[in-house]
């Protein structure tokens, strides 16, 4: 069995929670695509990441059911694990950094698959709202806390066009969605979304937008 590593990403700030991301840091071993595809449905993560250059940031990413261009939640997650300035992604060069307990990543609103952001009244209506799979893009229900100080309550439901017969009816985390939606409202936000989880946002200029959160080593 290929070795890999079980990271959590955007864990809240008492640790746990976020989302599992699977890293295999020596692409090497599985240098074919269909070998990668083929690990990453065994392994089940909504995102495997293979390592190719680990000093210079290059990964490939894969879900159970396909190849993608970028994910938020696994270049935040590999950035902390490889500790290097920049990614070499399919989507592009996405810049990195470590700050404290974040990691975090510049990347662009147009390199996240779609999601619909639904705006709700207040953060009651986002708890109250019962876990959903929608058909085509992935549902975001979000509501100001304190829109003076930026911060949102989320709850995301990926959509069924994923391909992924085990997703959970409800995504802890949704980096690509939080990127839509700072680049929707042009403002730093800090998201608490789903049961636990935290992601700190702020638009950078020329379309760029950083997004951090906490990382932690399971396996």
């Amino acid at each position: 069995m290929t070795a890999y590593d079980v990271l959590r990403v955007f864990c809240g700030p008492y640790g746990g929670y976020g989302k599992e991301l699977g890293v295999v840091r020596d692409g090497s071993r599985t240098p074919e695509r269909d070998e990668r595809q083929a690990l990453a449905a065994k392994l089940g993560f909504s995102t495997t990441v293979f390592v190719d250059d680990p000093e210079r940031g290059v990964i490939d990413l894969y879900t159970p059911a396909r190849r993608r261009p970028f994910a938020v939640h696994a270049c935040v997650g590999a950035a902390w694990l490889l500790d290097v300035p920049e990614l070499v992604t399919p989507a592009g060069v996405v810049g990195a950094r470590l700050d404290g307990e974040f990691s975090w990543i510049e990347a662009r609103a147009e390199w996240a698959p779609p999601h619909t952001l639904r705006r709700c009244a207040g953060a009651a209506e986002v708890d109250a709202l019962a876990p959903q799979a929608p058909p085509g893009a992935g549902l975001y229900a979000w509501a100001w806390e304190d829109e003076a100080a930026g911060r949102v309550r989320a709850r995301g439901f990926p959509g069924v066009e994923e391909g992924v017969e085990d997703d959970p009816a409800e995504d802890e985390a949704t980096g690509a969605a939080a990127l839509l939606l700072t680049d929707l409202l042009g403002r730093a936000l800090n998201i608490a979304q789903g049961a636990g989880s935290q992601l700190l946002t702020a638009p950078q200029p020329h379309g760029w937008t950083e997004i951090g959160g906490r990382v932690h080593l399971e396996r």
